[in-house]
């Protein structure tokens, strides 16, 4: 493999490695703000027996 090629292989690598940590940081803030909603929507609940546990299943 010459040097050009070896370039644009490492460009496009670099690239990916880019664009996936780009989605990745999208992901975590959209989860990040969407669990803060639904803090807040617990927080305002018209029950105050309600929302107190939540159960989550991963």
């Amino acid at each position: 493999m010459d040097i050009a090629a070896l370039s644009m292989a490492m460009s496009q690598a670099s690239l990916h490695q880019a664009a996936g940590l780009q989605v990745m940081n999208i992901a975590t803030k959209t989860t990040e703000i969407q669990s803060q909603n639904l803090v807040q929507m617990l927080q305002q609940s018209p029950h105050p027996n309600l929302g107190k546990t939540l159960d989550i299943v991963v």
